[in-house]
């Protein structure tokens, strides 16, 4: 569009030509996310050690299924509750808190499947498939009887709205979720609106 738009203005000198012709729009589509219930419940149907620790990873620090299976040992500090997101979207390095509820289960998972550079590793030792990653929460899923048409990004939607409704800093959000512009993250307000979920409807006052 701006290069049409470039050529009969600059090249053919017609500056008026596009002023009639209406922009398209991008969609504005809300993130889809669970409640904590939801995820609780899939987290308890998931027996597999290694699934679950997955699942709960990716929700407890807000990562892209491409973060979560790019996460190696190296990038995890437990002496200082943190994690090394190496190179996020955008080729961003951004640090994550660790969730220390989680902390017995990923040393046990550790003891157990002695991974040897990425934390969650193939059959093959390697690293493990980001479709292995939408199976297991599809998975888990259709264990926990929800049936949501939504991928396993939606536990990183879910982690930036349940902060935000504890009361988490948006700003503080922003850096977590590595979001350039905090308006990405604003989308989140959107769902977490406590007074917009208190106005009652007309229907309810008849």
């Amino acid at each position: 569009m701006n290069a049409v738009k470039f050529y009969f203005e600059q090249v053919l000198q017609r500056p008026k030509f596009f002023m009639e012709i209406p922009r398209p729009k991008k969609r504005n589509v809300l993130p889809k996310v669970l409640s904590q219930n939801d995820i609780r419940e899939m987290f308890e149907v998931t027996k597999n050690p290694k699934h679950k620790l997955l699942l709960q990873l990716c929700y407890g620090m807000g990562l892209r299924v491409s973060e979560l299976v790019n996460l190696k040992i190296s990038d995890i500090d437990s002496q200082r509750m943190q994690v090394l997101v190496n190179q996020g979207k955008g080729k961003k390095d951004r640090y994550v808190v660790l969730p220390e509820s989680i902390l017995v289960q990923m040393r046990d998972y550790f003891k157990e499947f002695k991974p040897k550079e990425y934390f969650f590793e193939g059959q093959k030792g390697d690293q493990y498939a980001a479709r292995s990653a939408q199976k297991v929460f599809k998975e888990a899923m259709r264990k926990a009887g929800i049936n949501k048409k939504i991928g396993i990004h939606s536990l990183r939607h879910s982690y930036a709205t349940h902060l935000i409704e504890q009361g988490t800093d948006i700003r503080f959000v922003q850096e977590l979720l590595g979001h350039n512009n905090i308006k990405t993250t604003m989308s989140y307000t959107h769902l977490t609106d406590s007074r917009k979920r208190k106005i009652k409807s007309p229907l309810d006052t008849l």
